[in-house]
């Protein structure tokens, strides 16, 4: 049996590869992270759409050391989310240092006990507003030690890394869930579902990437199927 987990937020590219999973896989895991995030509303949101698209099993795991640790305005009340701006430069305040080391070595000892194949996430170095934690170059190397650590293949998949915004919504649509992804889930930094607030950086990201495959749906549909290798 074919098994994976999922690290699951709930916004819109970790339910795009939780939905594609469900489709590749025979049982698939989904685990949400809870460290004290002010759009902390993506957890009801995670919950809902894990029991909604039929995932084995879905784990919500307390993590607010991280919050006393990482200083961010996703974790402090008192930083406020920045708006989206395109001269922006260096690590935006956003960036929860040490969060996708965290998530991953915790999916990873999940995987390890459901016995599962694959940890998959929806990081991209394309579109990844400059956190360093998204590259493929970090994601490889944790990977393997997470293998030497605990003696075990663990396989880090993440089918959105060369995807821009524009070919994450054309994924969604392959697996004509596109509707649901773009109502039902939350990305925005301000803990406003669907289409978000509009003005931060998640929102704007998202939102530019939808209009972009509307206007030219076959090119960003076709170039995303060359990239993933779907048909």
């Amino acid at each position: 049996m074919k098994r994976a987990v999922v690290v699951f937020s709930g916004g819109q590219d970790s339910t795009t590869c939780l939905i594609q999973a469900l489709a590749q896989y025979d049982e698939v895991h989904c685990v949400t992270f809870d460290y004290g995030q002010r759009h902390r509303q993506e957890i009801d949101v995670a919950r809902e759409l894990a029991l909604r698209l039929g995932a084995r099993a879905h784990k919500v795991l307390d993590v607010t050391l991280l919050n006393e640790l990482a200083i961010s305005s996703l974790t402090r009340d008192n930083i406020p989310v920045p708006e989206y701006d395109a001269n922006a430069s260096g690590l935006p305040s956003t960036f929860v240092p040490g969060r996708n080391i965290l998530f991953l070595t915790l999916a990873s000892i999940y995987a390890y006990q459901v016995e599962a194949e694959a940890v998959i996430t929806g990081v991209c170095e394309t579109d990844f507003s400059g956190y360093p934690d998204c590259r493929d170059e970090f994601v490889k190397a944790l990977n393997h030690a997470v293998e030497l650590g605990m003696a075990r293949q663990v396989r880090f998949e993440t089918p959105l890394m060369w995807l821009n915004k524009a070919e994450t919504w054309a994924l969604a649509d392959y697996w004509q869930q596109l509707s649901l992804v773009r109502q039902d889930t939350l990305t925005c930094y301000n803990g406003i579902k669907g289409d978000g607030c509009g003005e931060c950086a998640a929102c704007h990201l998202r939102a530019n990437g939808l209009k972009n495959y509307q206007e030219d749906t076959v090119a960003v549909m076709q170039s995303m199927k060359k990239k993933t290798g779907l048909r």
